[in-house]
């Protein structure tokens, strides 16, 4: 036994079952040994262990808990691994690395929603997710528009990243087991992800159409005060659920337009 208890406070879940890490370390692309990993929250190290076999260049933990920093540090020696003490969503890439970073983890279940707004808002630096979630964040993050789960993260993150749902993962294989089921996932950022409109902009009409999710656009959208003869159009008749990507691009745009 590794001896590292799994803190509640913090959400952890140890993953126990190896053929499953492996399935999780195999969805990675790895196309030569010039590449940069970033594990976020390693804890005992079932993926690091297998992340090690390969020719990363470098290998970069990402932990706040000491007793799980302690133990990697103790187990994991080698040079192209480093080990960061420290909360992800308070770092940035550059506090860690320079490179076109790939993401793997097993993030935990409370924050897993802010760590995907990060990969957002660092978007230029991250270039693949692999990971897994609760069920339910994983299913609504890949749900296509129209969808009842389709919401915020699914807008923001398929703005910007092609997204897919790879394999389910029952609790009983974690310790302890999580009153849930999860899911892994895998991101993998699109070639071009200039959305041709204000970026900032889209955030906010993307936010406030599903605070609202139930009214009309034409409704939902009445704290950016936009005119009558715009809301006329057929597009603000939809509720946010309704649009797609492409529609929210496109919306944007008009609004701009407008407001130049």
């Amino acid at each position: 036994m590794h001896g590292v208890r799994p803190k509640k406070f913090l959400g952890q879940h140890f993953l126990k079952d190896q053929n499953i890490a492996q399935k999780i370390v195999n969805a990675i692309s790895f196309s030569g040994n010039n590449e940069t990993i970033v594990e976020i929250g390693p804890g005992t190290g079932a993926l690091t262990v297998l992340l090690s076999k390969k020719l990363f260049k470098e290998i970069i933990l990402i932990e706040i808990d000491r007793d799980s920093i302690a133990y990697l540090k103790k187990h994991f020696t080698a040079d192209n691994i480093k080990i960061v003490e420290g909360d992800f969503l308070k770092l940035t890439p550059t506090d860690y690395s320079i490179s076109d970073l790939s993401i793997i983890g097993n993030f935990p279940y409370n924050i897993s929603s802010q760590i995907f707004f990060k990969v957002i808002d660092h978007k230029n630096s991250i270039k693949e997710v692999v990971c897994m979630l609760q069920k339910e964040v994983a299913e609504r993050i890949c749900a296509p528009h129209g969808n009842k789960t389709y919401g915020i993260l699914s807008v923001l993150i398929g703005a910007y990243y092609r997204t897919e749902i790879l394999f389910n993962v029952p609790p009983e294989v974690f310790n302890p087991p999580p009153k849930v089921d999860s899911t892994v996932i895998k991101l993998q950022r699109k070639e071009n992800i200039s959305l041709e409109c204000d970026e900032k902009l889209f955030k906010k009409i993307v936010k406030q159409g599903f605070q609202n999710r139930r009214k009309t656009l034409r409704n939902a959208l009445k704290p950016i005060f936009l005119p009558m003869e715009l809301t006329k159009e057929e597009i603000f008749s939809k509720r946010a659920e309704q649009l797609s990507v492409e529609d929210y691009i496109h919306l944007t745009q008009k609004i701009q337009n407008w407001k130049i």
